[in-house]
């Protein structure tokens, strides 16, 4: 009912940059919220950056000033610009879409996961 698509990963030096892209689809009336996530191995996923369609953002402290997410509503498409990646920006990176259908039920949709590695 969601999908979601990312790309953009891969292995980038200590203070590098790179740049995520997830595309969205739904069969419901809009897609929401878009959002980033990591998941770093043996720990829990944690919330990265996430936008309204409105454009409102909230990140993690531990991101701030260094990552910047975006959209482009037309093609329900959110981006993750990562600068200043250190080490401990490495994880699997999953995007989410939350979509509202008809019947007022919204559902979440996740991507496959993309990997960065940020290592010298």
């Amino acid at each position: 009912q969601v999908q979601a698509v990312e790309s953009g990963g891969g292995l980038v030096q200590p203070g590098g940059s790179l740049r995520l892209s997830c595309a969205a689809s739904t069969s419901g009336k809009s897609i929401n919220t878009m959002g980033w996530y990591r998941q770093a191995p043996r720990k829990q996923r944690e919330l990265v950056a996430v936008i309204t369609s409105g454009g409102s953002t909230n990140y993690a402290d531990s991101v701030k000033g260094r990552f910047t997410i975006s959209r482009d509503n037309a093609k329900n498409t959110v981006y993750l610009q990562m600068n200043s990646l250190k080490p401990e920006d490495t994880a699997v990176y999953y995007c989410n879409a939350d979509s509202l259908f008809s019947d007022g039920t919204v559902y979440t949709g996740w991507g496959q996961g993309t990997q960065v590695t940020v290592s010298s």
